[in-house]
């Protein structure tokens, strides 16, 4: 279990130092100002943790759902080995999907690429930019965000409806102050996955003609910043 927490720590750290710094840096200098190959940069390293993020707490509640559900089989099932193939497996999937993310970018022309009303770059923002068609940049966004946030919240969403019911017959309870204190103990946990995919969903599952760039802000304030912040708790 602890394993996942650290990876998970790793990711948030990661992800925190990909932004944090150059965004350190605008609050003090007057001119904002960062090169193309830089913005591309900061883009591929961003998606590669967002997405390893994404599918890590996935993997973190079946872990809690093995640990609570089958705990005589747990080394047996999350052997040293199973974990290895799926921290592997989770970096070998951000790693494509960030890839081909970023290679589609390289496609689009920026004709009016000026100023972005962002404190960093993310694909929405810059597609809004581009005076070339962004049908396939679109098109792969759906795809990608369907498969790294519908997938793993609805692996999250069955893993803890199993741990919730697995609780309630272990431990028979019957009593409205049994079943609160049931729930209190996945509460922080499904708060934290319940904020980072449901911001995450809002700004990348909607195409970006309909979606705004303060919405955008405002929305990757949540993932970006809080849910860091509420993962040590949830994860405690």
């Amino acid at each position: 279990m602890y394993y996942f927490i650290s990876s998970l720590s790793f990711i948030d750290l990661r992800r925190s130092t990909v932004i944090t710094p150059k965004m350190l840096v605008n609050f003090v200098t007057e001119k904002n100002i960062i090169s193309y190959p830089e913005c591309m940069t900061q883009l591929y390293f961003f998606l590669i943790f967002a997405i390893a993020e994404c599918h890590m707490l996935a993997a973190m509640a079946y872990d809690h759902y093995i640990a609570i559900c089958s705990p005589l089989l747990y080394d047996v099932i999350v052997s040293p080995e199973a974990r290895f193939y799926l921290i592997f497996g989770i970096y070998t999937i951000s790693l494509v999907c960030a890839s081909d993310h970023t290679g589609c970018i390289f496609r689009v022309h920026f004709c009016k690429f000026d100023v972005i009303n962002h404190y960093f770059f993310d694909l929405p923002s810059l597609l809004n930019f581009s005076c070339s068609s962004t049908y396939v940049n679109e098109l792969l966004v759906l795809i990608f965000s369907a498969f790294t946030i519908l997938a793993p919240s609805l692996t999250i969403l069955g893993s803890y409806v199993f741990i919730v019911a697995s609780i309630l017959r272990i431990l028979r309870i019957h009593s409205t102050e049994g079943r609160s204190k049931a729930f209190s103990m996945c509460s922080s946990q499904i708060l934290a996955v319940t904020i980072f995919y449901g911001s995450a969903a809002f700004r990348y599952l909607q195409l970006s003609s309909v979606s705004s760039m303060d919405q955008g802000k405002v929305s990757s304030v949540f993932y970006n910043i809080i849910v860091p912040m509420l993962n040590p708790r949830s994860t405690a």
